[in-house]
């Protein structure tokens, strides 16, 4: 934006007085008020203040959530050549699991169990990895992702509550949190 309203002071600066000239015999012709040079700059002002006050501009930004000191972290974990691409895929992977848990439990309830919770996982994962296993590429992470989940979900296959389902998807997107900053 100050790039073009300094193109336009330069522009000005350089051919203001032909374009003025040029300006004012258009007007004269078509029998209009006579435009001088103060006319012109005040008017390029107008239109400069205009465009940066758009209501686009106007519209707050989101502002990161902070992750707190003692938030799950993967970062040193995630090695080797495929590390990004892991991270990234385990982020989006995590995510989505968290999405179609909670989507789950707001409608039919298709999945009742800690078993079928890892039994999506698994699909998904599958699915997504094409059989490859980020677990068998990046065993650290793995292990951080196995101690976490026992630690915040626990390892019961059993029925599940609203309060473990919750605990479930607060934990993937966690887990999705943890593998994003990895990439950043």
């Amino acid at each position: 934006m100050i790039t073009v309203i300094l193109l336009a002071f330069a522009l000005y600066a350089l051919a203001g007085q032909q374009i003025t000239e040029r300006v004012q015999a258009w007007y004269a012709s078509a029998n209009k008020p006579r435009v001088d040079g103060k006319h012109f700059a005040a008017f390029a002002l107008l239109v400069a203040a205009a465009i940066a006050f758009m209501p686009s501009k106007l519209a707050p930004q989101p502002v990161p959530v902070p992750v707190p000191p003692d938030a799950f972290t993967l970062r040193g974990r995630f090695i080797g050549p495929s590390a990004a691409s892991d991270a990234a895929t385990m982020s989006a992977l995590c995510a989505e699991l968290a999405e179609c848990i909670e989507y789950d439990g707001s409608h039919d309830q298709r999945l009742k169990t800690g078993v079928a919770f890892d039994d999506l996982r698994v699909a998904a994962r599958e699915m997504r990895c094409r059989g490859e296993s980020i677990g068998a590429r990046q065993p650290q992470v793995r292990d951080s992702v196995h101690k976490f989940l026992d630690d915040a979900v626990g390892s019961s296959g059993g029925p599940v509550t609203p309060e473990s389902r919750a605990a479930w998807v607060s934990a993937l997107r966690d887990l999705a949190r943890a593998a994003a900053d990895v990439t950043k």
